[in-house]
């Protein structure tokens, strides 16, 4: 069934006459082409309430007019009820969402943006439909990597936190001076190795120093989060450690696990799944066989959502084949529950379409700079248009402030979402900050007239919900009345994206 986009043809459209025609075509019917099959279906359509007319035209084009009498009964039942009397039900009751998880010691850039921004909507979608949403940050907390800043910060500070704290406050140049002497100087790649054991044993001065170098990251992470108006709650790689035993045990006793030059993986998919690796250390896919069994068996989600760019879907395939190998996961051509989806997104591109990056070319766009700039840009459209128009004395600054916040943030989030999430886009500032198109801007400004409307109509909206009756008579009122009703088509389709990989 498809939603007609002329109105002369109806409001729906069912196709299914051309593909029935070819099957049927020797049968003993005396349907003799594809207008004859779609005649057949539409008289055969039991009555109902909510059609008030079919028609056949062309090839077997069956178009159907709603009644606009159940049309307005949907919209009165809405009004009466709320909007989320209109949300669908799903078999299940708990949803496990993985996204955002940037690196610990690393600051956010551009690259986090997709996965923060997708998964937070998946959230409110979920939620939207009273569905207990677990968002989880799988931030890098644990590896190598630690070693080599925990040892670069003893060495630079021996004796001094308070100075070390303030130098790691700094993380990106932290970050940077370290990895250039740990790829340097060999000496130190070893110090730095001894001190990922010593970390690891759970020596006090090393955990100190790595929960501080957590810590600085964390509050760094949560001013993003807050201004983009996200919450996540931390479950980093360190959480699941503890358990990767465990699991890599009870993998082993069901004979998945096998050795492989040295190293330890599972067979099922190409290339192998690596679960240990030649020097006896875990690595990403311990670590998230042991996240998937520990949402399963302890948070007990039935449903288990990780965002993240599209270079990352075979590894995740990979993992739920794990999965459903150890009796974990159901099989993938059943539809049942529990079950584990990879939502899969593009790159985020600069206007000359390579990767988006800063004009030094040092790396990714630090994503605070980003909001910064959209936020500035934002603030001086929104104050040029009020000097044109009069209007800037009447604001303060602080109404300023708020306002270009939510148009310059508001409209980064939305020229994400009406993207593609398969693709690549490429971001542009000017094109996401125009009052004309498809953008947050003119929706801004719209819910902003609607807003106004109602303020200068004095009705009490409250109580016009409590309308006993409403009537669709002009053809504009019913269009706007068939729009509304679609909008649990359109929240029912946001679960199908989800598998759209």
């Amino acid at each position: 069934m498809l939603e007609v986009s002329k109105s002369g043809f109806g409001d729906y459209q069912c196709n299914n006459a051309m593909s029935l025609f070819p099957r049927i075509r020797e049968s003993a019917t005396n349907l003799g082409n594809p207008n004859a099959v779609g005649q057949a279906i539409a008289d055969n359509l039991p009555p109902s309430r909510i059609v008030e007319s079919t028609s056949v035209v062309g090839p077997g084009y069956v178009n159907i007019v709603l009644s606009s009498d159940w049309i307005a009964q949907r919209i009165q039942d809405m009004l009466i009820h709320g909007i989320e009397s209109w949300s669908p039900i799903l078999p299940v009751k708990r949803v496990v969402l993985d996204f955002s998880s940037p690196n610990i010691a690393k600051e956010m850039h551009v690259g986090h943006i997709r996965s923060t921004i997708i998964g937070d909507t998946l959230a409110r979608i979920f939620e939207f439909a009273n569905i207990e949403v677990l968002r989880r940050n799988h931030v890098g907390d644990w590896g190598t990597q630690f070693g080599m800043l925990i040892q670069f910060l003893f060495e630079k500070f021996p004796n001094g936190e308070e100075a070390a704290n303030q130098a790691i406050g700094d993380l990106q140049s932290f970050y940077r001076d370290a990895k250039k002497k740990f790829d340097e100087n060999p000496d130190f790649k070893g110090r730095a190795q001894q001190a990922v054991v010593r970390l690891q044993r759970g020596e006090d001065r090393y955990l100190a120093a790595w929960k501080s170098i957590c810590q600085i990251s964390r509050n760094e992470f949560d001013l993003v989060y807050k201004r983009l108006n996200v919450e996540l709650e931390e479950k980093g790689e360190s959480f699941y450690n503890p358990y990767i035993p465990r699991v890599l045990e009870e993998l082993t006793g069901k004979g998945l696990i096998t050795e492989s030059k040295g190293a330890r993986v599972i067979e099922g998919r190409k290339p192998p799944l690596i679960v240990v690796k030649r020097d006896g250390g875990f690595n990403y896919a311990s670590t998230d066989l042991a996240a998937l069994w520990y949402r399963l068996n302890v948070e007990m989600a039935e449903w288990i959502i990780y965002v993240t760019d599209v270079g990352q879907q075979q590894h995740f395939h990979s993992v739920f084949s794990a999965a459903r190998m150890a009796g974990w996961l159901p099989d993938q051509k059943e539809e049942k529950y529990p079950k584990a989806s990879h939502v899969g997104f593009g790159f985020v591109l600069g206007a000359d379409g390579s990767r988006f990056r800063t004009r030094s070319s040092d790396g990714a766009v630090r994503l605070v700079d980003l909001l910064d700039e959209a936020k500035s840009q934002s603030l001086a459209q929104l104050i040029k248009r009020l000097t044109e128009n009069g209007q800037i004395a009447k604001w303060t600054d602080e109404e300023l402030d708020k306002t270009s916040e939510a148009i310059g943030y508001g409209a980064v989030k939305y020229a994400d979402l009406k993207n593609n999430r398969l693709t690549d886009y490429k971001f542009s500032y000017e094109q996401m900050l125009s009052d004309k198109g498809n953008t947050a801007v003119y929706l801004q400004y719209a819910h902003a007239r609607i807003c106004s409307i109602i303020q200068k109509s004095n009705k009490d909206v409250e109580e016009l919900k409590m309308t006993e009756f409403i009537t669709l008579g002009h053809p504009d009122e019913r269009s706007l009345g068939l729009h509304l009703i679609q909008f649990a088509e359109v929240h029912a389709f946001d679960y199908s994206f989800i598998e759209a990989v």
